[in-house]
């Protein structure tokens, strides 16, 4: 299915003002001596300039850049073309165009030449910048202590070793007399039986007691 082509009014009217803008710098090239082809190439030269410097300044804006540089080729670009669109207005006498526009025709190819290659060899990512180094933290005070010293002796000051706890005493476990003569028939049923003196282990499953009163017990049926 072939697609319709639909006239649009902005766009007509960019080809139009496209075209007398075109001719009109070819015309003003003409009058100041530039004849055949080169006549043709400065309106090429003005708006591909414009054009550039126009994409540039897109470019640096949404990179978040300076865009000083490509707002001045953007201007020096647009007063060429505004100038020769108004020079042709009748205002200058193509037949004796004066020197001064000569030399500004004859030197416009090396200034375009400049501010293309400016415009395309200008990097756009910004040059990254050192982080700052992270702050180092203070060292802890560390507390000293002085040593008395004979007169006229120095002596360098030590820092302070901590002194351990001292650890505290381990409860004593005190068995009932009751329990403890208990322990003592049982002592002795096992002596009888295995020939032998009874241990602390065997004592606390016959009990059914803690460790550490079955050790208290055991110790008093030594």
């Amino acid at each position: 299915m072939t697609a319709r082509l639909r006239p649009d009014a902005v766009l007509v009217q960019a080809v139009i003002a496209g075209a007398l803008s075109f001719a009109h710098l070819h015309d003003l090239a003409e009058a100041a001596g530039q004849d055949g082809w080169k006549a043709w190439a400065y309106p090429v030269s003005v708006d591909l300039l414009l054009v550039a410097a126009w994409h540039r300044l897109r470019s640096l804006r949404d990179a978040g850049e300076p865009s000083r540089s490509a707002w001045s080729w953007f201007a020096v670009a647009l007063a060429a073309s505004l100038g020769a669109n108004v020079a042709t207005a009748g205002l200058l006498d193509l037949a004796d165009v004066p020197d001064w526009l000569r030399i500004l025709v004859a030197g416009w190819p090396a200034l375009a030449f400049l501010g293309g290659t400016l415009l395309v060899h200008r990097p756009t990512t910004p040059i990254a910048s050192d982080p700052e180094p992270e702050p180092e933290a203070a060292p802890l005070p560390v507390p000293v202590v002085e040593r008395a010293t004979e007169p006229g002796v120095q002596t360098a000051e030590l820092p302070a070793l901590p002194v351990p706890e001292p650890a505290a005493p381990a409860p004593t476990v005190t068995a009932p007399p009751a329990l403890v003569a208990h322990a003592q028939k049982i002592a002795a049923d096992h002596r009888t039986r295995t020939g032998s003196d009874i241990d602390a282990e065997t004592l606390r499953a016959r009990l059914g007691v803690p460790p550490a009163l079955a050790d208290a017990i055991a110790a008093q049926l030594v």
